[in-house]
């Protein structure tokens, strides 16, 4: 179909042939609430693409935009901490450590260039949550099989005399606790809920700099980190919820079904059959709609071959596991989610054994019906927070 003739998308693209690329870019807009874009930072990295997001993309031009501006805002961020102005800095460090990790994702396998750049991001956001003044954020390690994961426990509001919920925030197939932070974290904070946000194995830090690949029995990383937040004062270990994302909405079913001491759980998109995803992707030529290049499963899951990780994809089905889970559930979804289709979201809330559970469809109409509501993503976390907040602080 020709481009004049093509049905423009009910959401925003700024590149209408990349998929990707555009979702990354709205990716990083979508976050501006929390201080994890400035339009004008985004439209600079745009700039410096304009005429190479064709339909697959140059993903060594993405790289060099993104780290480009991300450079130029942490410059920003050193100038202003150097001259005692720590609350101007703060907000650069975390911009400049969205830029950088928006650009290191696309870029594997993970070579000098872009493992420097991820250690850039971490250390931007390190410095953002010292200079912060309205979280506390401590950078924390969650013991883990002989090692531990890496993580950021942001305080709740208001619970110095309390011990408060707390929600164990896990990311998906390519997002970050920092990135995670940036979609919603807040939020969380100023309603009264601790939030220990996690890089869990085949992501983040734990599989550059640690070499945790992905694993289909994800409650083994839940189970560790409740252990560590019940051995913490300010955390009411009997309410304790878990959340995910994207490949999280296999993550956190996956977690609150098998450790019963969760309290709640949210699914923020849908998975139920990942090999089955993974599947149709690889029989697409991977010119379906997706978030990373193709080669990134490999990567994380630790093989050379496609065979070889659609094998070990197998694993990852919930079929079975979400019969046994007992505490309330809430699985959000977008109606036009071109990644993971609406029946497989629904495939999931039949399957759930919960009974206190609940299935929020977002549609064109309102917004939020892409992949984890990217597209309305203040919509989507209002939604989701709600929820918890019902669950975790008014259910007492």
């Amino acid at each position: 179909m020709d481009r004049s003739t093509r049905k423009a998308p009910p959401y925003f693209m700024y590149f209408p042939d990349n998929y990707r690329w555009s979702a990354a870019m709205l990716g990083m807009l979508s976050t501006a609430g929390w201080g994890g874009s400035d339009i004008n930072e985004v439209d600079k990295i745009g700039r410096l693409l304009k005429g190479k997001g064709a339909t697959v993309g140059d993903d060594e031009a993405w790289f060099g935009a993104c780290v480009s501006v991300a450079e130029e805002v942490r410059a920003h961020a050193r100038r202003y901490e150097s001259t005692g102005h720590r609350y101007a800095a703060a907000p650069f460090y975390l911009r400049a450590c969205k830029y950088y990790q928006m650009g290191e994702r696309f870029r594997t396998p993970k070579d000098d260039n872009a493992l420097a750049a991820y250690r850039d991001s971490i250390d931007c956001f390190h410095r953002f949550a010292a200079l912060s003044s309205e979280f506390r954020i401590e950078v924390v390690e969650v013991p883990y099989e002989g090692g531990s994961l890496p993580g950021y426990f942001v305080h709740a509001h208001g619970a110095a005399k309390r011990r408060a919920p707390c929600v164990v925030h896990f990311d998906g197939l390519d997002v970050t606790k920092e990135l995670l932070y940036m979609r919603g974290v807040p939020d969380l904070a100023r309603r009264g809920i601790s939030v220990l946000v996690m890089d869990g194995p085949g992501t983040g830090e734990a599989i550059r700099f640690r070499g945790y690949y992905l694993r289909p029995d994800y409650e083994v990383a839940g189970t560790a980190c409740i252990d560590y937040l019940e051995r913490r004062s300010e955390v009411n270990a009997s309410r304790i919820a878990v959340v995910a994302n994207s490949l999280g909405g296999y993550y956190a079913p996956r977690c609150a079904s098998m450790e019963p001491r969760f309290a709640a759980c949210v699914a923020w998109g849908a998975i139920w059959d990942y090999y089955a995803t993974w599947k149709r992707r690889v029989d697409a030529a991977f010119n379906a709609s997706m978030s990373v290049p193709g080669h990134h499963i490999m990567w994380i899951l630790g093989v050379t071959t496609i065979e070889e990780a659609l094998k070990k994809l197998e694993a990852y089905r919930l079929d079975g596991v979400v019969q046994k889970m007992r505490c309330p559930f809430l699985l959000t979804h977008g109606a036009d989610d071109e990644q993971v289709p609406l029946a497989d979201a629904q495939a999931l809330y039949d399957a759930v054994g919960s009974k206190d559970k609940t299935f929020r469809i977002f549609t064109p109409e309102e917004g939020g019906a892409q992949h984890c509501m990217r597209d309305y993503l203040t919509l989507g976390v209002a939604e989701m927070w709600n929820w918890l907040e019902d669950r975790l602080l008014r259910d007492r």
